[in-house]
This record gives structure tokens, sequence and C-alpha cells, in this order.
């Protein structure tokens, strides 16, 4: 399982203060364990930039991501599947509901939430399709473009209602990189802008491996998450097992 996403950091370049993306890579390994597989530093986030990611990561030798979790960004979907054409793409849920949320009236933001959750947390897929009808039928007329973007990123939006809850809970949202980039901004929020790419960068490596020094056991759980997985992806998902007579 795969978290893609980029913060953004402040550089001094020919005299000025520029803003620039630092985008990771944060996987969660057969064994359980986490790792940034790689940072890389541009001009601003887009998909053609994590295309290039996504080859670089297949150039050093990764072969396969089962599940990538990602925000809603314009494209990106699309450069995944390019990459990694089998891989399970889910939109985080958490990213769409603030979205939407900047264009709910004050007024209206805890009625139409409450409604919201009965989507995002439902039961099952078609529980989930039927409280979007819904959240349609309520909201529809007065917010029809918070609507509309729900229905049309619905099917990465609801992937995750096909796995069972251990997985649901890792794979719905980006918080796990997100977390990350909450580690490498205790250290970078003090120092303004950064006089380089290169000293942004060292910084954020040597910030990297403090945080990555507290990954050393598996995620909890990870015991039966990994059987279930086996199960959902059969030989793309290769367990040791020691069998004893």
């Amino acid at each position: 399982m795969v978290f893609l996403d980029a913060m953004h950091c402040k550089v001094q370049e020919n005299g000025e203060v520029r803003h620039k993306a630092l985008y990771n890579v944060l996987a969660t390994k057969v064994d359980g364990r986490r790792e940034i597989l790689g940072m890389y530093l541009a001009e601003s986030e887009g998909a053609k930039l994590w295309l290039q990611i996504l080859k670089d990561l297949q150039n050093r030798g990764v072969k396969d991501l089962l599940i990538v979790c990602i925000d809603n960004l314009k494209g990106f979907s699309e450069a995944i599947e390019t990459i990694f054409p089998k891989a399970e793409i889910q939109v985080c849920i958490v990213h769409q509901i603030r979205n939407s949320l900047r264009y709910i009236t004050f007024k209206d933001k805890r009625a139409f939430l409450t409604d919201l959750k009965e989507v995002y947390k439902a039961p099952n897929k078609a529980a989930a399709q039927d409280a979007l009808l819904h959240l349609s039928q309520h909201w529809g007329a007065k917010y029809p473009l918070v609507i509309k973007s729900w229905e049309a990123n619905w099917e990465r939006l609801s992937a995750y209602f096909s796995y069972p809850a251990d997985i649901r809970r890792m794979m719905y949202t980006t918080n796990a990189v997100e977390g990350f980039h909450r580690g490498i901004r205790k250290v970078t929020k003090t120092k303004g802008a950064f006089t380089s790419d290169m000293a942004l960068l060292k910084l954020a490596y040597l910030a990297m491996r403090n945080i990555s020094s507290k990954w050393e056991t598996p995620i909890p759980n990870w015991a039966l998450i990994a059987q279930q997985l086996a199960i959902i992806f059969g030989e793309r998902m290769p367990l040791k097992l020691k069998l004893h007579a």
C-alpha cells in the first residue's frame, strides 16, 4: 500500500522566495513496515511530475503497487495507471470532505456533514450509494457542484468499500503520509525560507531518518491484514508461511 502526497516549502532562488513542492512516497511493505521510497523536489505539484516519480520508482525496482492512496489532483489517477495499471486507486475521503465543506455555508455545514457521514461511513458500497442518492436529493439543488464532485469521483472514492474493515481504515485517507509531513514541518517551520534546494533536501532527509526510526515494527494487526490482502490479491501479495509437519 502506497501513499502519495506533496508538501510545500519556501526556498530562496535568485533573490526571490519561491514555494516548492516536496513529493513524498510512503509505502507499507509486504512485511507490514513503513518506508519512504522517495523524496523529490519540484517547482509545483502536478500529475506530470507524479508520472515521472512513478517511472523512477519502477526503474529503481518497484514491481507492483497493490493499493495507492492519493488526493484528487487532476490527472493523478491516470498517471498511476500508466505505470502501474493493476493498482487499486483510492482517492482520499478526508480531502474530499474538506473540499466539499469549503463550499457549504456555515449554517448548513452541520446538517450537510450529518448526511455526508451516512455516505462514507456506510457498512457497504450499496448502502453508501443509497446515502449518496439521498445526499443528492436533499442538497443537490443548493450545492450542485459539491454533489457533482462526489458523483464524478465516486468509483475512486468508494474503492475502500471492497475491502475488510482493517484494510479500509488504512486506505480511506492519506493521513499516513500527512502525519509524515507534520513530522517534517516540525523541523522546517523555524527555518523560514531555505537558502537552496539542497539545504531543504538535507534537512528533510535528516528528519525522515528520525521519523522512520520509529517504524521498526509492523503496523498493528498486520498478520491479519496481510492474510486478507493475500486472499484478495493472490500471488501479487507474497506471504512466506512456515508449515510444520
